[in-house]
């Protein structure tokens, strides 16, 4: 059972979860659990209703400090727990398993079923839920963190995947089964980035781009067969000899570029690129970006190969990472242009502009993202760091407070706005209200940024003026 969003979800559904949502605001979490579990059963694979019930559990357990420590204890001789081990309906047993969580949000044995279940109904972003928490309290348990890399990687979040399983493979370097898990992860992400499971924007995926299902299921098939360098080369080999005839196939093309991609030959992979453009012109922005992709890897392999020996390393160095971040800017300004209303690449230019410290040409093309529904909530979080870095600190809180009210759910975007909006009121001399937020933030994640030292100094302070 694929998971749904709020837009896919009947009326009446809706409508009972808004009133979960109204329990869950007045802090009234049992009744707020009981309807959201409600919901649940009319749709397991509702995940917004999932996330809020998952904050509810916790927050009806007091969301005290010890709460991580019995975590760690588990619930494994719970009758619910082994009724769930032995049903085979998995959506059965996430039910089951959340009925232990209703109950007993400490308990890691449910955590870890629930996500086991929830990734045999294709369930992904559930089971990351759980096994976020899991990995979090018991950072030893390697079976756990590669159920982590193996949930993200379903879910579409390649880059946490690459990282979780390349930790374990740091850990444990001679492991061969590691190692081709880590190649098959990084593949299907590579196949994720040329577009084919998630348009611009977070709107759609491959199977909207080929609108041919049987074609699709292929490619996925065929992605997932991609876990070694040999077979991806046979696998170039295979599509090039395809072209040989019927070479106005884009989407092969496409697909070989992609495999140079990843076999980091990125000069043959924009010369690919270029064969498409040749073809079709440079109207998608997705190619666009594509190539954009593939010139940046390019230029920081380059980066990565200097020899830092060499007396003139760091001139190197600074000149090819000045090429490269003009070259992002160049070549996101130039899309922004080509496409003026494609908010989603409004958006990324915004981004960079901020990163890159230019305050004040991101603020309006952050404003002009909000109107994109998938970027609204980070361009107003954004647009408020902006005020806040020019000094214009209510400015930036009005901001910031416009974004957390259209985010119920604690997770971690809301953590950072939390975070950055407790500064703003820190620089405002509003500590009362910049403390309560920071208190917020630790009873759901203590070990987000320095939020424990703020709350205990924050303690320390009105101590002392007692």
């Amino acid at each position: 059972m694929a998971e749904k969003t709020m837009s896919q979800i009947p009326r009446p559904v809706r409508e009972q979860y808004q009133k979960g949502m109204t329990a869950f605001e007045r802090k009234n979490f049992d009744y707020a659990i009981a309807i959201f579990n409600q919901v649940l059963a009319l749709e397991p694979g509702f995940f917004e209703c999932r996330q809020v019930l998952r904050v509810c559990q916790h927050q009806k357990s007091g969301g005290s400090s010890t709460f991580f420590k019995k975590m760690l204890s588990g619930a494994g001789s719970s009758p619910l727990l082994a009724k769930a081990q032995i049903q085979k309906d998995p959506l059965e047993t996430i039910k089951t398993a959340e009925q232990i969580l209703n109950s007993d949000a400490k308990s890691l044995g449910a955590h870890k079923l629930l996500a086991e279940a929830a990734l045999a109904a294709d369930m992904p972003k559930t089971a990351v839920l759980s096994l976020e928490i899991v990995v979090k309290n018991a950072p030893k348990d390697e079976e756990a963190q590669k159920n982590l890399a193996r949930a993200y990687s379903a879910a579409g979040e390649g880059e946490k995947a690459e990282q979780v399983m390349a930790e374990l493979m740091r850990q444990h370097p001679g492991d061969l089964k590691l190692a081709d898990e880590l190649k098959d992860i990084s593949a299907r992400k590579t196949l994720a980035e040329g577009g084919y499971e998630a348009l611009s924007g977070g709107s759609g995926s491959y199977r909207d781009i080929l609108k041919d299902k049987e074609r699709s299921v292929q490619l996925e098939q065929e992605g997932r067969q991609i876990k070694t360098d040999d077979v991806a080369e046979r696998h170039i080999a295979k599509l090039e000899a395809e072209l040989a005839k019927e070479p106005n196939n884009m989407k092969k093309l496409r697909s070989v570029a992609e495999l140079y991609t990843q076999q980091k030959e990125f000069d043959r992979a924009l010369a690919t690129y270029n064969r498409i453009i040749e073809k079709e012109g440079a109207a998608d922005s997705s190619l666009q970006k594509a190539i954009a992709e593939t010139t940046i890897r390019k230029l920081d392999q380059a980066i990565g190969q200097l020899d830092p020996q060499a007396p003139d390393y760091a001139e190197k160095s600074a000149q090819l990472k000045t090429e490269r971040d003009n070259y992002i800017l160049s070549e996101v300004r130039q899309r922004a242009e080509r496409y003026p209303s494609d908010l989603g690449i409004r958006f990324e230019l915004a981004e960079l502009l901020f990163k890159l410290g230019k305050y004040g040409e991101a603020m309006p093309e952050f404003q002009k993202a909000q109107a994109n529904p998938h970027k609204r909530l980070q361009a107003l979080a954004y647009l408020g760091q902006c005020f806040a870095a020019r000094g214009m600190y209510d400015m930036a809180a009005s901001q910031l407070q416009a974004a957390l009210k259209e985010k119920p759910v604690f997770d971690d975007e809301k953590k950072d706005m939390t975070y950055a909006l407790a500064n703003v009121l820190e620089k405002m001399n509003k500590l009362d209200e910049a403390d309560e937020l920071y208190k917020q933030i630790c009873q759901v994640d203590m070990g987000f940024k320095d939020v424990m030292a703020k709350v205990e100094a924050s303690y320390k302070r009105k101590s002392g003026q007692a």
